[in-house]
């Protein structure tokens, strides 16, 4: 019998099943939501009449794994690539930092020194910590582990602009934490992988369609290979016989399997095992230990563009100093009554503070931000919102969270056909659909003896030699 239960639909899910179905085994997902994506997903707006992502998720160049997941989907196709990033830096024009045909770290230089949002001083600041960055190679990021990246900043004498307006930004973007709560590890290697080693890492990508269309295809493939998708499934526990996992039981009863894999998160999969798996997995015993950091996604409709200048257009932009950190133009969108409305979809990450707010409140300070980076919208009000709270977006990747990061295999004297994967897992990034998708692709190789994560895209020839390798 080679039937793998795997339990849950989001990336890490979708990850392991499509890799073990490729390699002749049988996966069954058992998702509790009516479809596919976890937390990267779409849903329909009965209020807006539209289908809404709950949040903006991002791929960059250097995610080796997400992207080789999007191709086996046939989806690949589906993201659109963008070489620039825009800041706002009222009452200037948004700068504009964007890769060159320099090599890597010299890539970004030229555009990074003709951004007005820093200070010489600042900028120098800036290139000496990335000089330093290199130099520690990807190996010596992991003596930060224990401690948060605010400190590496104070090493390297970073003033109070520089962090609001360079190092805060993209820290809080790509971990979900400031920089006083992060690991170092976490944030140092957002910047070693994703903007020194090479123009084609940085390089962003978004989704041109819904995040769940992203998923469609893997029932196909599953069916193709004897499995298949159970939405709509509640798991209520993990069959155990003292030794091994024999199956999942749902609402419906019980669903047997040859190995299990759990993706869910760590507070779910606490519900679903029993203490004698507790006692005899020591995977299963720090799952209180982990915390959560929430993101708020804030829908924006209205009639004329905001995300422009007299100048041009901003496909998105970054608000370094504001509690509102990006806005993201979605394009125009058609109305039941037959207008277009401009859609606008503004992300604020480590959104703890924005929790209790009313949807209101939300909305009235979202537009705060919105005039203050492009001016120009002042006085336009939106005439449609809708505000997504995602109280469990993330694990909270802190110092010293990395001993307790579980892998796909048991160890010892674990659950030997029971695998473990998601975002939280131990992947070797923070909370991102990258580290979900390696998760996935880890469990799926421990089980069939096959395939395994994907490698990353090497470091530059320049940057290898300067030390980033």
């Amino acid at each position: 019998m080679k039937r793998i239960v795997i339990i849950g639909g989001g990336v890490a899910g979708i990850a392991a099943a499509v890799r073990s179905a490729e390699s002749g085994w049988i996966p069954l997902v058992l998702e509790t939501r009516g479809k596919l994506g976890g937390r990267a997903t779409s849903f329909d707006d009965p209020r807006t009449g539209q289908s809404l992502d709950n949040c903006q998720h991002v791929v960059m160049g250097c995610c080796t794994n997400i992207l080789d997941l999007y191709e086996r989907l046939g989806v690949l196709d589906r993201l659109e690539w963008h070489r620039e990033t825009w800041w706002a830096n009222p009452p200037r024009r948004p700068d504009r930092l964007r890769a060159d045909g320099w090599p890597a770290p010299l890539h970004m230089t030229r555009s990074f020194l003709q951004m007005r949002l820093l200070s010489i001083d600042d900028k120098i600041a800036v290139g000496t910590a990335m000089l330093r960055m290199i130099r520690m190679g990807l190996a010596g990021r992991e003596a930060w582990c224990d401690r948060p990246f605010s400190e590496f900043l104070d090493e390297q004498n970073q003033s109070i602009d520089a962090r609001d307006r360079f190092w805060e930004p993209i820290v809080v973007g790509a971990c979900n934490l400031p920089c006083d709560e992060v690991a170092g590890n976490h944030a140092l290697q957002v910047f070693q992988e994703g903007f020194l080693a090479g123009s084609w890492h940085a390089t962003m990508g978004l989704a041109t369609c819904d995040l769940r269309d992203l998923y469609d295809p893997a029932e196909r493939i599953l069916r193709a290979a004897g499995g298949g998708i159970s939405l709509g499934t509640s798991v209520r526990g993990i069959a155990f016989d003292g030794i091994r996992a024999s199956g999942v039981v749902t609402d419906e009863g019980l669903v047997p399997g040859a190995a299990v894999v759990s993706t869910v998160s760590p507070d779910r999969l606490a519900k679903i095992v029993s203490r004698p798996m507790v006692a005899i997995d020591r995977r299963l015993r720090d799952l209180d230990r982990f915390g959560v950091s929430p993101i708020l996604g804030v829908h924006l409709f209205f009639e004329t563009p905001v995300l422009r200048d007299d100048r041009r257009s901003y496909p998105h932009l970054v608000l370094p100093g504001r509690e509102t950190h990006w806005f993201f133009d979605k394009g125009t969108v058609r109305t039941e009554t037959g207008a277009d409305l401009h859609h606008v979809h503004a992300v604020i990450s480590a959104a703890d503070s924005w929790m209790p707010l009313s949807e209101s409140e939300i909305v009235e300070r979202v537009l705060v931000d919105l005039a203050w980076a492009m001016p120009s919208s002042r006085g336009i009000e939106p005439v449609e919102v809708r505000t997504v709270k995602e109280r469990k977006a993330t694990f909270r990747a802190e110092p010293g969270i990395d001993a307790i990061r579980p892998g796909a295999r048991p160890g010892g004297r674990g659950i030997p056909n029971l695998y473990l994967a998601g975002d939280w897992c131990d992947t070797g990034w923070p909370a991102t659909m990258e580290g979900a998708a390696r998760s996935g692709y880890a469990a799926a190789e421990a089980i069939t003896g096959e395939g395994g994560v994907i490698a990353d895209v090497p470091p530059g020839w320049l940057v290898s030699r300067l030390g980033l390798r």
